[in-house]
């Protein structure tokens, strides 16, 4: 392999400029994700013992590079458990970035358009439904309320969960990793009851409650107008047009 330059009896190749060019870029990332956390503090030591551990093992230390091992195998378990909602946070980011996206896009838009093509059928039907896409915040406790899943996302599936005569229907489907997780949730009513000039019903008061406590984007089809409305960060954009809704989903999901 090309050598770039040599310190001492450490060559300096390629792959090693792109391995540290890599390993800088990854720890840039998770220090911009956790600047602003208790865990940052955490992280900075948990690189200083990195450091120290490819020091001791380069000068052969072995006793010392064991026990600074010992403790970094220990460190990390502790900062994973520790800190589970900002590496969370920190990979919910990864997945937003654009070279993540390039492999991502078509999957999520194949979802996507199996989601609307049941939005539009039951827009026109007037059927009712709550469908909510968890973001960087676990709503597991909403997940709790309803009845597990785990199926992949299509069209029939959608309008068989929301067809009135099902037992599912009254609620709503949490979807997460781009599968139907749970149908029947339950979801926080809010306080509010009119908003932009409009009373609010059940399902609009259920979707704004939950975007009002946790980071989430729940998409809304009122049974009465046939409006498809959308909840997130405590507001609610309503009658989104169909043509539309592909590219507000995207924007408001993934960037």
């Amino acid at each position: 392999m090309f050598e770039l330059f040599k310190i001492g009896f450490i060559d300096f190749n390629f792959l090693d400029f792109l391995d540290v060019a890599l390993v800088t870029l990854i720890i840039a990332g998770i220090y911009y994700a956790l600047k602003n956390t208790i865990a940052i503090k955490i992280l900075f030591g948990l690189i200083l013992l990195i450091l120290l551990s490819f020091i001791t093992e380069a000068t052969n230390l072995k006793s010392l590079n064991w026990i600074i091992k010992t403790i970094l195998n220990i460190w990390l378990i502790g900062f994973i458990i520790l800190f589970q909602p900002e590496i969370r946070k920190a990979l919910v980011m990864l997945t937003k970035s654009p070279i993540f996206q390039l492999f991502v896009r078509t999957k999520i838009n194949e979802t996507l358009d199996e989601l609307i093509d049941a939005v539009r059928e039951m827009s026109n039907k007037h059927t009712g439904a709550l469908i909510v896409f968890p973001k960087s915040q676990n709503v597991q406790m909403t997940v709790d309320t309803g009845i597990p899943i785990q199926a992949s996302i299509t069209k029939e599936l959608l309008l068989s969960i929301f067809n009135t005569k099902s037992p599912l229907h009254d609620g709503a489907v949490i979807i997460e990793n781009k599968s139907i997780h749970a149908a029947r949730c339950i979801l926080p009513l809010s306080q509010t009851s009119r908003l932009n000039g409009r009373n609010l019903g059940t399902r609009h008061k259920a979707a704004l409650g939950l975007s009002e406590q946790v980071d989430a984007v729940i998409l809304i089809v009122s049974e009465e107008t046939g409006w498809i409305s959308i909840a997130y960060s405590g507001i609610i954009e309503f009658n989104i047009k169909i043509e539309n809704l592909h590219d507000t989903l995207i924007k408001l999901l993934y960037k």
